[in-house]
Parts: structure tokens; sequence; C-alpha cells
């Protein structure tokens, strides 16, 4: 399957947050720009899924990026994130009559980031191994204050809770729960990717509860879960 490609420029950090979040473990391959001229270049040929960049950038800035490829009508209707330095008012006026699709601020919160990066993607973990599993797992708002539910199904994407009161969509989750042959627990940060709803439920076969995405998993942790549904899938049925 061909790989998405995300363009990056010249926000080191910026770089750095996806690498060790959620591109890593995704088909996707990362195009780094370091000046707006190069961002525009790149843009045009290579035409990326999403182009996440700076407003202050050598050569060009990042508003003037945004207009010119606005203005190319073979790259025009690309998605574009301008990442911009404390949310000065001048500053976020510039972007907004850019035509940029969506603002992010400095510092940047890792979450956010990546919540705000797979608004305008095509990348999700529905092609990844998914098992049944049931697992006690720890979530919450708060993360000194967590409910507990069991897992009804597990994927390096995220697990589906069977729970009679589901969050709304989206809401932001911490989690924490264990899997048989690791001697520590998984952490992570979440959000409510859908809801199975008692009445009207999307998927009858499921129980009511929500599927909670995985936003920031270690590559421990990927590669624990992935060892994981490896050996259920190897376990025989019967």
């Amino acid at each position: 399957m061909a790989e998405d490609k995300i363009l990056l420029a010249d926000d080191v950090e910026l770089f750095l947050e996806l690498e060790k979040t959620f591109f890593r473990r995704e088909n996707v391959e990362l195009l780094v720009a370091r000046t707006g001229l190069q961002a525009f270049d790149l843009t045009l040929a290579e035409h990326p899924k999403l182009v996440m960049m700076d407003l202050y950038m050598p050569e060009m800035d990042g508003d003037e990026v945004c207009r010119r490829i606005r203005a190319t009508p073979e790259i025009a209707k690309t998605p574009v994130i301008i990442v911009t330095q404390g949310g000065r008012d001048s500053d976020l006026q510039r972007c907004r009559e850019a035509g940029c699709d969506d603002i992010l601020l400095k510092p940047i919160n890792r979450h956010l980031f990546v919540a705000t990066a797979r608004k305008f993607l095509s990348v999700v973990d529905r092609s990844t191994p998914r098992v049944m599993a049931q697992l006690q797992v720890h979530f919450g708002v708060n993360p000194q204050v967590l409910l507990t539910d069991y897992s009804v199904n597990l994927s390096t994407g995220g697990v589906f809770l069977k729970t009679d009161n589901p969050l709304p969509l989206d809401t932001p989750l911490s989690l924490e729960f264990s899997l048989p042959d690791l001697t520590s627990p998984i952490r992570c940060q979440g959000r409510v990717a859908w809801v199975n709803a008692a009445e009207n439920a999307s998927k009858p076969l499921l129980p009511p509860g929500m599927g909670v995405q995985f936003l920031d998993l270690s590559l421990e942790f990927m590669y624990a879960i992935r060892e994981f549904i490896k050996q259920q899938c190897l376990m025989p049925n019967w």
C-alpha cells in the first residue's frame, strides 16, 4: 500500500514531536523542508496529504507559502496547518487571511498536535490487526481520578471499551492497562474516536461502549501490543 506523504516545514521541534508519536508507527512518509520556498516546491512536486509548517521561515513565510498553494490549482485543496509562537493577534490574522485549515500555537501540546493532524489525514488504525481481548482498563479525563471498565478488542491503534456510560466524541483521556507478559502497565493518552450507543447502536454486534484511539503510544508499548496480538492470533480457537 502506498504511503501517505506529510510535509513538515522548518520547525525541528515539530518534526520530532511527529516522529516520536503517531507517524512513526503508521504508513506515512515524512517530507522535510527547511525554507518556505522548499515547502512550496515539495508540495507541488510530491502532492502531500498534509502540510504542517511554521509561520516564520527563511526565504518565504508560511502564510505566503499557503497563499501560493491555494493559488495553484494542482495543490489548492492540500490541507495546511500553520504553527506560530504565542498566539499574537497579528500572526493569527496572517494565518487566517492566508487560507490555512488550522492553526497550532507554540509551545506545542503533543496530544493536540497529533489529534489536529489526524483530522486531515486518511491514515487510520482500522487496517491494523485487532483481536478480542478482555482487559481491565483504567481511563478518565482526570488522570488522578480514573474509571474502570473492560476492553472488548484491542489493536495498536486503540481499544474498544464496554461501558454503559460512554464519554462524548473527541473527549481526551488518560489510559492505563496491563498485558499478561508485560511487567509494567501501559500508560498513554487517547481520545474517544466513536461511540456505540445502547440505542441505535452503529455496530449492533458490539456491546454499548466507545472506541478509544491511542494518541501517544510509545514504541515500547506498541511493540508489546503487537506481540500480544501476534500471540492471540496464533492461539488455537478450540
